[in-house]
């Protein structure tokens, strides 16, 4: 008799041990399930801290020579432009020119009347922006000398180069956001917002705020960010 009290009270025990670990078990795997996902932005407008600005013009003619001399001529003029403006010379790129033999290319109707397009650049990689714009609304001077610059608007481009300086405060500011419509989330469903669970960082974009502003930045970043609710 003391055996069978004694073999019962063993299996009592263990079911009651093993009701334990599945009311745990089932507590936790429930419980981990308790998750709101949100979404945290962050943007910024920054100033373009490097433009690069291409010069183009076009020669047409019948001797080689000429053009070169030409071109090379019209060069120095620019960069003459270039730097009695403010513009360093390490920051001026002249770019050998480019020669089309129109009476070279069968599929080409030249009725020009020249056999040799002389395509010539100058170029200018800048960090004093705001220069270089001033520069570009006075392109219209080379006109004086001579230079027909192509001006083609969207060939000039404008970026910003500093975003590891801004990355943290962004990445914090998104968090933050994210922790806001988290605790929002929370506290209608009468709860409360716990701990992380996982997190990852958007990609960083940077793009023209618009097309007519090209030289100011829109920098935004988005987190997703799982917090525990409790």
């Amino acid at each position: 008799m003391k055996s069978y009290y004694k073999e019962a009270g063993i299996i009592a025990f263990g079911l009651i041990f093993l009701g334990v670990c599945i009311c745990y078990g089932l507590t936790t795997a429930f419980g981990s399930k308790r998750i709101v996902s949100v979404k945290g932005l962050a943007e910024r407008e920054v100033e373009a801290n490097l433009v690069i600005w291409p010069l183009n013009y076009e020669e047409l003619g019948n001797d080689l020579s000429d053009l070169y001399q030409e071109c090379n001529h019209k060069n120095r003029l620019i960069v003459q432009f270039l730097k009695s403006n403010g513009i360093q010379e390490k920051e001026i790129t002249v770019k050998a020119p480019q020669v089309n033999d129109m009476s070279a290319n069968q599929y080409s109707s030249n009725n020009s009347g020249y056999r040799y397009h002389v395509q010539s650049c100058v170029t200018v990689a800048s960090n004093n922006v705001q220069q270089v714009r001033k520069l570009i609304l006075r392109q219209s001077e080379l006109l004086n000398q001579g230079i027909a610059v192509k001006g083609d608007e969207y060939a000039t481009v404008y970026e910003f180069t500093d975003l590891n300086k801004i990355k943290p405060e962004m990445i914090e500011e998104a968090t933050k956001n994210a922790r806001s419509a988290g605790e929002k989330f929370a506290q209608d469903s009468e709860s409360e917002l716990g701990k992380i669970k996982q997190a990852s960082q958007g990609q960083f974009s940077i793009e023209d705020r618009d097309s007519d502003t090209p030289h100011i930045k829109k920098v935004r970043v988005v987190t997703n960010i799982d917090f525990y609710l409790e």
